[in-house]
């Protein structure tokens, strides 16, 4: 059973459609982007599977639980870290922690334990006994993100986790967000900063005018959307560059310093190796570039509008 599953799901606002007949599958432990522009229906999504908004239509499970009829079993089992998160600003890190704790039943010597570890985790051991109003931006995420694993949740739901840090935070905060699926958390990551997505998710559904339109790993949204395969080679022996030219498929051949870069709408590995070991040029080194997910981004969009102009 996947960790969150969406039927059919659709949320109306009088005659706006926010999110309109969404179908969705996360895999348990895969970390899945949510990537969109502002309004195409990400934050929307988000509170239904959360259970504070209900669907006009359609259906939502996340953890096996209908977020409508058990809202408040799923808030328990599932984490939640908006943009900006609200903390106590006179207590600090810690005596929020400590809160939250509470709330959900955990106290004593365990959850002052789980509460040092966590702080260990998100890097603010040290300043765990200082305000929270001391604290910068990229500090409250990831004590927010502490927050969010207080009570051991099986998802974890993050709501543009990284505006507004400062670079150094954002690494920290996506290395953070990488390593949780080691602890057994699901993640849903809902973002509009393409690069960031691209750097921690499994797999992506892009969002626009309120519609799942495209989802899967970033090598298959490149082949459903017009993508090309780079790959770079470094060989030995005979120029492979005239070989590689006559290759069915292969769109163009360049230099890059010492390499030699192959560009074909897929993974032609397998050809290049068999056609150049057989013209007797060695193969030192073979690897294939991934495309960036911005590319593909724009591309997707110039469909949807020329699909929008043609339906009008």
């Amino acid at each position: 059973m996947p960790a969150i599953r969406t039927e059919q799901l659709t949320k109306r606002y009088g005659d706006h459609v926010a999110v309109d007949s969404l179908d969705l599958a996360v895999d348990e432990g895969e970390i899945f982007g949510l990537l969109g522009p502002n309004g195409a229906g990400k934050t929307t999504t988000v509170l239904m599977l959360l259970g504070l908004s209900e669907p006009t239509e359609g259906h939502a499970e996340v953890v096996g639980l209908d977020p409508r009829r058990h809202p408040l079993e799923v808030k328990r089992r599932v984490g939640y870290l908006p943009d900006a998160v609200g903390f106590y600003e006179h207590l600090t890190g810690r005596e929020n922690l400590r809160y939250t704790a509470r709330l959900n039943g955990l106290d004593g010597r365990d959850a002052e334990a789980r509460i040092s570890a966590l702080l260990e985790e998100v890097g603010l051991d040290e300043r765990g006994d200082d305000p929270v109003g001391t604290y910068s931006r990229g500090m409250r995420q990831r004590l927010g993100l502490a927050d969010a694993l207080v009570k051991d949740p099986e998802v974890l739901i993050l709501d543009e986790p990284t505006v507004a840090i400062d670079p150094e935070g954002v690494q920290e905060m996506l290395a953070l967000i990488k390593a949780l699926p080691e602890r057994g958390v699901t993640v849903l990551l809902s973002s509009h900063l393409l690069d960031q997505v691209q750097s921690v998710c499994d797999r992506i559904g892009i969002f626009a005018r309120g519609r799942l339109a495209a989802h899967g790993t970033v090598d298959e949204l490149a082949a459903a959307h017009g993508g090309r395969t780079t790959l770079e080679l470094r060989t030995l022996g005979e120029d492979p560059r005239p070989i590689l030219r006559g290759l069915p498929g292969v769109i163009d051949v360049r230099d890059e310093g010492d390499l030699v870069l192959v560009d074909a709408p897929g993974d032609v590995r397998e050809e290049v190796a068999r056609r150049l070991a057989q013209a007797g040029s060695w193969v030192v080194h073979m690897a294939v570039r991934r495309e960036r997910l911005d590319e593909i981004y724009r591309r997707f969009f110039r469909e949807v509008q020329a699909d929008g102009r043609h339906a009008g």
